[in-house]
């Protein structure tokens, strides 16, 4: 059976159909057909024809997995890649190819990139003068989600040098997770140093490529596509309370620590007694909301993900492991263990 065109929202994040769409071109530029492969995940051309239709990270994840198996190759995000177009980023691809210069082309699709994905660890950002391209990844990195990071970092450089007509658009790579013996490739492929092991996952643009001018560009059609993105944007985020603004944003600050309201209060642009005020006239407070964004995750990562016990409470802002299985117990009445090993015998693979 085909999976909805309208899944639940997952608490670790999804991604559009469209990425889906661009991975099965993959798959089928590296001589396999893509048919089998979609159905072992419940999908068909039906669903990837479905224009908002998502599913979730982690089984995005899994899928990119399974197409690694299939086809040998372990840098199966470098040919995604090579199969990427503007549209392929939907309207704000569309957009971005409008863009007058290759600096605003990329700030557009990093601008509008919650039309098409979201994760748990933030949105993308672009940053000193458009030259630096930052994109957040689910951790702890493994074998499921290394394509992830090497599919956007090259979507971008191959999106930079269709706008541009330029090859050498990068100065340098930035890999958080460690080099897995593929660093000539990747260095080939980009055509610049690559860092692995880095403190993010970024792109670091030549000097005077964000000033280039794109070749696409068409400035009332990139009015007009920037308005549609907008308009879009707002229906995603309409009928959302105070508080669900505030579980969403709570995910990529729980790293490792326990935000305080006044952090996010600063980051909503509210003084923190007008946030609480917001929130007491909803009959919610943060901690409560604190505690459900909490809950939500550590379930979504024990059923999702291979993390283990301690790399979860880490980044659910746990001082430890103990605190961490302390509040589990409360929330389902069982240890994250005993719950992980119950949840396999429903969710294999």
């Amino acid at each position: 059976m085909a999976a909805s065109p309208h899944p639940q929202r997952n608490s670790l994040g999804d991604i559009s159909v469209l990425y889906v769409a661009v991975m099965a071109r993959a798959v089928a530029a590296l001589q396999h057909d893509p048919a089998p492969w979609l159905g072992q995940f419940g999908l068909d051309d039906s669903f990837l024809a479905t224009p908002q239709a998502r599913i979730s990270i982690p089984r995005y994840m899994r899928l990119g997995q399974a197409a690694i198996e299939l086809t040998g190759n372990r840098a199966l995000g470098l040919t995604i890649a090579e199969q990427t177009r503007p549209v392929d980023a939907g309207l704000a691809g569309l957009a971005a190819q409008c863009a007058a210069s290759a600096g605003e082309a990329l700030a557009t699709l990093i601008r509008y990139s919650p039309l098409t994905s979201r994760n748990s660890r933030g949105i993308p950002v672009i940053s000193d003068n458009r030259l630096q391209a930052d994109f957040y990844s689910i951790r702890p990195y493994n074998q499921y989600n290394f394509f992830v990071v090497d599919s956007v970092l090259s979507a971008w450089t191959q999106l930079l040098r269709i706008f541009t007509g330029q090859h050498q658009v990068l100065e340098r790579v930035l890999i958080e997770y460690p080099a897995q013996g593929l660093e000539t490739r990747f260095e080939e492929w980009f055509q610049c140093p690559v860092t692995f092991g880095a403190d993010r996952n970024g792109l670091l643009l030549a000097p005077r490529v964000a000033d280039l001018p794109s070749l696409q560009a068409q400035p009332a059609m990139f009015t007009e596509l920037c308005a549609q993105c907008d308009r879009e944007l707002k229906k995603i985020r309409r009928g959302w309370t105070t508080g669900d603004r505030i579980k969403d944003m709570l995910p990529p600050l729980l790293q490792g620590e326990t935000p305080e309201l006044a952090t996010v209060a600063a980051k909503m642009g509210l003084a923190p007694w007008t946030l609480q005020r917001q929130l007491a006239a909803e009959n919610t407070g943060f901690r409560e909301l604190l505690d459900e964004a909490r809950r939500d995750l550590a379930i979504a990562y024990i059923r999702e993900t291979g993390s283990s016990l301690s790399e979860i409470a880490w980044l659910l802002g746990f001082s430890g492991p103990a605190a961490f299985h302390k509040a589990y117990r409360r929330w389902f009445g069982l240890s994250p263990g005993e719950h992980r090993r119950a949840l396999s015998v429903n969710f294999p693979g």
